[in-house]
């Protein structure tokens, strides 16, 4: 099961109580926050703008390498963003054939595939699945 959780590096910064947090596997993805908590829900949010970046690039979206490290997870929908431009360019179709199989307009298939573009989860939970995907929701305790 894939999962879009990295390592990240928590260290105090220059001003009292601040928080910087980078990725050793995601070095675009730096952030800072005020406290633990608030350095984690950004380090959550810069880290999926940072792996949205990726598939805009035209590169990979980098593997979870490191093992030492508080884990932050990206957002659920980016998470399943992330996974429709994973599973769309490992199958080798067009989006006029990933057009046809949904029965949509290939102009919708271009939007669901912009990384920066907002999608409904239930249209990217539609996507995986014609991708032969299915996303798996976990719950874990907290940090």
């Amino acid at each position: 099961m894939k999962t879009f959780e990295y390592a990240a590096e928590f260290e105090p910064g220059n001003k009292l109580g601040v928080i910087v947090v980078t990725f050793p596997d995601v070095p675009e993805a730096i952030t800072e926050g005020i406290g633990k908590d608030d350095a984690t829900r950004q380090a959550s949010d810069a880290l999926g703008v940072a792996l949205l970046s990726y598939p805009l690039r035209g590169l990979p979206i980098p593997k979870a390498r490191a093992r030492t490290g508080h884990k932050v997870s990206v957002p659920a929908d980016i998470a399943a963003k992330l996974a429709v431009l994973d599973a769309f360019t490992v199958s080798g179709l067009s989006k006029s054939e990933l057009a046809r199989r949904l029965k949509k307009d290939e102009r919708e298939i271009r939007r669901i595939l912009d990384p920066m573009h907002a999608t409904k989860l239930t249209t990217l939970v539609e996507v995986l699945g014609v991708l032969g995907k299915r996303m798996v929701v976990g719950i874990q305790e907290a940090a």
